[in-house]
């Protein structure tokens, strides 16, 4: 899954930095290109829900091996995309099915123990941050030549067929999938064995539900989609999640002007400010592949890991806002890649370990939406703020990062509960 992960983003981060030249090049104007962009966040934001409750009921398998194909054909359709019209026809399929990463999130957390889940999950998120560092460059390279962004929107779609080559060669098997509730069966006392092996037999019914699912009427399919929706909906999860929204306004507001803003601040050209944000992509590679001795020190505790790796985010863009060289700049911006990494990381382990893994897809797919969410409301807020300073989005990034601090204080008990209750069952 590591490999598919990489290059799943190799292959978009290719495409993705050529996509507003080549239509512009295709005779759209600015607005008609912003639409088309903003049409894809939107279909984005409401079918990663549907499509992470989907993989929870037909299986893994086969809802990964959808998105990919269907992936694969909106790069390919993006290849040959001679016209504005059929640009944004190619956008579709991917706008919908493009939730890849969020189901071989959900699938890894099916396979591992809860102990080891933000080690895993922070390995593959540097292998895809890899794939993000090294994609801009490949594409930028092949878009010098006659053609090259049709010949890079192939290649991204070769590279989603390899992946489901990769993924239908995966030993899917009852044993791998319950790989976690045997280790925590292991290793539990008396009572906690009964109750795990409970929930052994309940999951391994579900899985066998599952795996009939996929032949189910399409109309029952949507039934229990929107049933398990309804039940995320009204869940306790509504702070796990405002905590996500808050911090990924917080970092899209931090980045949202930030080569402008040393260009004004500090004389800094484009181009260290390119550099700059390289070095810290890389910095999160490297923050994801120390996540596993990190949490080790905290004792496997995410909540408290979320709550300081949260408040050194803050603390840092404080920095940065209050900088007075640009020294103090590249600073905050080396610790500030390792904070961020090891938060987007933690924020996922919580939501299933709070919400539980009966629906990982489903809540992994609703954290998506919530991300989707702050994605389309930071470009709102960092034009507003940039009205009174350049400091103006990092300054409301403190302030959101507060509030999202706040809110974890406010419900530590809660989380202290499910923390003990993790190390027990470890």
């Amino acid at each position: 899954l590591f490999l598919p992960s990489f290059q799943d983003i190799f292959g978009v981060s290719m495409v993705v930095p050529l996509m507003n030249l080549h239509i512009k090049s295709l005779g759209a104007s600015h607005t008609v290109a912003g639409i088309i962009g903003s049409l894809y966040g939107v279909m984005q934001l409401f079918s990663s829900t549907f499509v992470g409750c989907w993989s929870d009921i037909v299986g893994r398998q086969y809802s990964l091996l959808a998105c990919i194909l269907l992936s694969a054909l909106g790069y390919f359709l993006l290849g040959n995309s001679t016209t504005v019209f059929l640009f944004a026809i190619s956008r579709v399929p991917v706008g919908i099915f493009k939730h890849t990463l969020s189901i071989s999130k959900a699938l890894l957390s099916d396979l591992v123990s809860e102990r080891d889940r933000p080690l895993v999950m922070g390995r593959f998120n540097a292998a895809s941050s890899v794939g993000f560092i090294v994609g801009p460059v490949v594409g930028g390279y092949l878009a010098e030549f006659k053609g090259g962004f049709y010949q890079t929107s192939f290649i991204c779609a070769s590279i989603f067929l390899l992946n489901g080559g990769l993924v239908w060669l995966l030993p899917w098997s009852e044993e791998n999938t319950s790989n976690r509730d045997h280790y925590q069966d292991k290793e539990t006392n008396s009572f906690s064995a009964k109750s795990n092996h409970d929930h052994h037999l309940k999951s391994a019914t579900s899985r066998a539900v599952t795996n009939s699912s996929f032949f189910q009427s399409p109309w029952i399919q949507v039934a229990t989609v929107l049933k398990k929706i309804k039940g995320i909906a009204c869940s306790n999860l509504w702070d796990v999640f405002l905590v996500r929204f808050l911090m990924s306004v917080a970092i899209l507001l931090y980045y949202s002007n930030f080569t402008l803003a040393l260009e004004e601040r500090f004389g800094v050209k484009r181009l260290f400010a390119g550099y700059l944000m390289s070095y810290s992509s890389a910095l999160g590679v490297l923050a994801g592949c120390l996540l596993g001795p990190i949490t080790r020190l905290y004792r496997h505790n995410t909540y408290r890991l979320l709550l300081h790796s949260s408040t050194v985010t803050c603390t840092l863009i404080l920095l940065y806002v209050s900088a007075p060289s640009i020294w103090m700049v590249i600073l905050s911006s080396t610790f500030l890649a390792f904070s961020t990494t090891i938060g987007r990381t933690c924020i996922i382990d919580l939501e299933l370990t709070v919400g539980g893994n009966e629906a990982s897809g489903t809540l992994l797919g609703v954290g998506q939406s919530v991300t989707s969410v702050g994605r389309i409301i930071a470009p709102l807020l960092s034009g507003v703020a940039q009205e009174f300073s350049p400091c103006g989005p990092p300054s409301l990034a403190v302030g959101l990062a507060l509030v999202a601090i706040v809110i974890m204080n406010a419900n530590k008990q809660k989380y202290r509960n499910h923390g003990s209750v993790k190390l027990k069952n470890q």
